[in-house]
């Protein structure tokens, strides 16, 4: 458990905020999750850019992503949110960006007897780079806020369900994300009370494997 340092081992890994992150195009170490830099056109004006382009996600995902609810999210700097996830199926499929402040989002293998259980990935997202991280159905989802306030826009697979939702406590040391060490942690009530990886998984919360894998492959065969 607790595997994120492995992620430090790979050349486009850099250290921000004590925190390792991806700092290029590339997929994370975590199967089903991986980061897109987008180019900037930028003049007088201002700049534009595509956060997302549905043929580019096709081509590497193999399927269409859809689109059944955007959320937008505001936090103001140390607010941890997550660890989420979804029941599988149909999971929840996200696909992150930051469009104001600065997040440290974090990926985490929360799926039962995959060769990557446990391990986490962290990427910075913010207004200057603009990267985006998507993050398949099983997979759990968590993000800081840096910056004094850090707005999170992001594109989900299938509507908020209660009744299907999901979490692991951010702080667990089990799983020991590195969060950054110069931000006081703010906590939701309910991600304060959530399991930790080891409750989860002996209560038979956690996404399975093989679950996940059958999922994404309807999903590159409809």
């Amino acid at each position: 458990m607790g595997r994120g340092s492995q992620v430090a081992a790979s050349s486009y890994v850099t250290m921000t905020s004590e925190v390792a992150v991806i700092d290029s195009d590339e997929a994370l170490d975590i199967d089903g999750a991986w980061v897109y830099t987008p180019r900037i056109h930028a003049d007088g004006r201002g700049s534009f850019l595509e956060w997302f382009q549905g043929g580019d996600f096709q081509a590497r995902a193999g399927y269409r992503l859809e689109v059944a609810q955007a959320n937008c999210s505001v936090s103001k700097r140390g607010v941890i949110r997550g660890i989420h996830f979804a029941d599988v199926p149909p999971g929840q499929a996200k696909y992150v960006t930051c469009v104001s402040g600065t997040v440290i989002d974090v990926v985490v293998d929360l799926r039962a007897g995959s060769p990557g259980f446990g391990r986490w990935a962290a990427v910075q997202l913010d207004d200057r780079a603009r990267r985006a991280v998507f993050i398949s159905e099983g997979l759990g989802h968590a993000f800081a806020a840096l910056s004094e306030e850090a707005t999170v826009m992001y594109l989900c697979s299938t509507s908020y369900e209660p009744a299907r939702e999901r979490g692991i406590h951010p702080l667990d040391p089990e799983i020991a994300i590195a969060w950054p060490a110069d931000v006081e942690p703010i906590l939701s009530g309910k991600d304060a009370g959530a399991p930790s990886l080891a409750q989860a998984h002996a209560a038979g919360l956690l996404p399975d494997y093989a679950d996940c894998l059958a999922h994404a492959a309807r999903l590159r065969g409809r």
